[in-house]
């Protein structure tokens, strides 16, 4: 049998000009992902895996064998192992949750109970969503369902945009994804032009002392268990998103499995988030991904992330006028998802402004904040979508 070099060079001649620059988009979420450590934990599985799902392999696939069944050779239809890992782990909505575990049990809300005020921020900062699916159904390119899950990018909360798009609008999947995980890591670069547009330099330097005061093991065992509860009745839809992001926070609060909340916070997370980048990239091939509606999902996000920044600022210093001791406008823009990368921007900017204003435990407060927030944001796009 001879060998013929040509045979080596069989796939790159079979792969249409799509999947080239999908493998070349792979590629650049790998170097952001190594070398700009943007979102690395994900952005690396998805972009290996958006090169290995546009090489033609027979793991992302559908394919027919032949197998003999009672003596008879008949075609049977199979699934490559990534195909059943998408459908065990995304379409079943399983990976999402179990990112909420783990997440949830990194979360301290102590700086939530410090200054409660900023629980306003974490709801409020999700306005963006909402306009974001107005504006994407008023183009016209996008039907409500399509909207939604391009609006809840805005939430900065990756889970969160898996959760709903995978429901609402799996062939977008990838896109949403992307744009979500890729501005979350660029909020560094989004908020600060949008705060400073926003505010003045006086406002800036607003300080906020923050006076610690102990917060009992009652109310932190308490509160996962009461968020769920109140979250369950008023939004059902939110219960199992809201519930397992609780849960892991009760897992770190209740103090007698330390053994499951770090297992939780590093293994499960670690494991998760793996599988779920690897998964995600089954929707990345170039005929799905290619589209001139990526380019408009990539720019509505974006929106959706200015907007929701602004919404929380614009809250910020509504609430001012009401207020004898004014709050910093900035901590407001802490109130998307993002968590804890945007509690972080905000203090760089306090310290820019006056190096002795330290603003950042009333920032995180709005950051967790947030990150119930959009949960219930999610939990209401599916309570309104579920009868359409």
């Amino acid at each position: 049998m001879g060998f013929s070099l040509s045979s080596i060079f069989d796939t790159f001649y079979l792969l249409s000009w799509k999947e080239m620059v999908m493998i070349a988009i792979g590629l650049v979420l790998i170097y952001l992902a190594i070398v700009r450590e943007y979102e690395p934990t994900l952005l690396l599985p998805i972009g290996f895996g958006c090169i290995l799902a546009n090489l033609g392999m027979s793991s992302y696939q559908t394919f027919e064998s032949t197998e003999i069944i009672n003596g008879q050779l008949e075609t049977i239809t199979k699934s490559g192992f990534m195909k059943v890992l998408y459908d065990a782990g995304i379409s079943t909505e399983l990976f999402p949750l179990l990112v909420f575990i783990a997440v949830g049990a990194m979360i301290d809300f102590t700086p939530l109970f410090q200054t409660p005020v900023t629980m306003i921020f974490g709801l409020m900062a999700q306005a963006g969503i909402f306009l974001t699916m107005g504006l994407a159904y008023a183009t016209g390119f996008f039907d409500l369902r399509e909207a939604a899950s391009i609006g809840i990018i805005g939430a900065a909360d990756g889970p969160t945009s898996i959760y709903v798009a995978n429901r609402f609008a799996p062939q977008l999947l990838g896109s949403i994804s992307v744009a979500a995980y890729s501005y979350m890591a660029l909020v560094p670069i989004i908020q600060p032009p949008v705060i400073r547009l926003l505010t003045t330099a006086a406002e800036r330097r607003i300080a906020m002392p923050y006076h610690e005061k102990p917060v009992s093991k009652r109310k932190k065992v308490l509160f996962p268990i009461l968020v769920t509860l109140i979250s369950g009745f008023l939004v059902p839809a939110s219960a199992a998103l809201i519930g397992f992001l609780m849960f892991g926070n009760l897992l770190r609060e209740s103090g007698v499995v330390d053994r499951l909340a770090k297992g939780a916070q590093n293994e499960l997370a670690n494991i998760v988030t793996i599988l779920l980048g690897l998964a995600i990239s089954t929707k990345m091939t170039g005929e799905d991904f290619l589209r001139p509606m990526t380019l408009g999902i990539m720019g509505l996000g974006l929106v959706a992330f200015v907007l929701d920044t602004a919404a929380g600022v614009v809250t910020a210093k509504v609430l001012n006028l009401f207020l004898r001791r004014k709050i910093n406008p900035m901590i407001g823009a802490a109130g998307i998802s993002a968590f804890p990368m945007s509690s972080r921007v905000i203090q760089r900017m306090a310290t820019a402004e006056d190096k002795n204003n330290f603003i950042l435990m009333q920032a995180v407060g709005a950051n967790v904040s947030g990150q119930i927030g959009s949960v219930l944001a999610g939990g209401l796009l599916m309570a309104f979508l579920a009868g359409l």
